[in-house]
C-alpha cells in the first residue's frame, strides 16, 4: 500500500470515528410513560426530608402554594386533597441558597388544614379533615410529617436549588418510588412563571406529540394490508 493511499484510509477512518460519536452524543429525549398523559388529578406536597430555612420557616409552603397555582392556570390536572384522589404526586422542595443551612424539622409548620387560592380567573378552596394518608412510609427518612411531631432543629446539607419531582399516584407511599420526571434548578419554583410547572408542561406536550405520531405511523404501516370493500 503506498503513502497516499494509507493517507486517504487514515482520514477515513477519522471521518467515521467522530461521525460515531456525535450520534452518540445525540440522545433522544425521554418520553413520559402514559398514565401521566392520561392522569386528570395531581397532588402538590412538600417533600418529606425538606427542612424549613429558619430565615423563612414558610419558604415550602409558599412554594407549594405557587406550585398548585400554576397547575391551575395551566388547567390540564385538577388539584386533589390528598394523596388517595391523585393520579399523580408532585413533591418540591425550597433550594436553601447554599450547601448547608440550619434548619426546622417536624411540628405543625408544613400542615395546612385548609388554603385558599387564587389565580386570574380561578378560585379554590381546600379543607382537609384528620391526618391525610402518608405519601411516605412512616419511620423512614423521608416518613410522616404529622403536626403532632415535635419541632427540632436540624442542618440541611443538600442542593441549593429548587426542587420539583414527579410520582406516579394510585400506590401506596408514592413518594418511597423513584420519580418519573424531576427539575432541580435555580429559582425553578419562583413565581409567577414557576419554570419547574412550565418545563413539566412542555415535557408532557412533547410526549403526547409523540405518542401521536406513533400512532398516527402505525396506523398508516397498517393501511397497506387492509383489504378494500367491493
Amino acid at each position: 500500500m503506498s503513502w497516499q493511499a494509507g493517507k486517504w484510509i487514515g482520514i477515513i477512518a477519522l471521518g467515521l470515528v467522530a461521525v460515531t460519536a456525535a450520534g452518540a452524543k445525540k440522545k433522544e429525549k425521554a418520553l413520559l410513560p402514559a398514565y401521566v398523559l392520561k392522569a386528570q388529578t395531581v397532588l402538590v406536597v412538600i417533600l418529606p426530608d425538606a427542612g424549613e430555612p429558619l430565615n423563612d420557616v414558610t419558604a415550602n409552603r409558599k412554594a407549594q402554594e405557587e406550585v398548585e397555582k400554576a397547575f391551575m392556570k395551566w388547567g390540564r390536572y385538577r388539584l386533589a386533597l390528598d394523596v388517595d384522589q391523585a393520579d399523580l404526586v408532585v413533591g418540591v422542595r425550597k433550594g436553601i441558597g447554599k450547601v448547608a443551612n440550619p434548619t426546622i424539622n417536624g411540628g405543625p409548620v408544613d400542615s395546612r388544614p385548609g388554603t385558599i387560592e387564587t389565580t386570574d380567573n380561578q378560585i379554590r378552596v381546600g379543607v382537609q379533615q384528620g391526618h391525610p394518608p402518608d405519601v411516605s412510609q412512616p419511620g423512614t427518612l423521608g416518613g410522616s410529617n404529622s403536626p403532632n411531631d415535635r419541632p427540632r432543629l436540624g442542618m440541611e446539607a443538600g442542593t441549593a436549588e429548587d426542587t420539583f419531582q414527579v410520582f406516579q399516584g394510585g400506590v401506596q407511599y408514592p413518594l418511597d418510588y423513584a420519580p418519573v420526571w424531576r427539575l432541580t434548578a435555580k429559582d425553578g419554583l419562583k413565581p409567577p412563571a414557576v419554570p419547574a410547572v412550565e418545563q413539566f408542561r412542555k415535557a408532557v406536550e412533547d410526549s403526547e406529540k409523540a405518542a401521536q405520531q406513533k400512532q398516527q405511523s402505525q396506523q398508516q404501516m397498517q393501511q397497506p394490508g387492509q383489504k378494500k370493500n367491493p
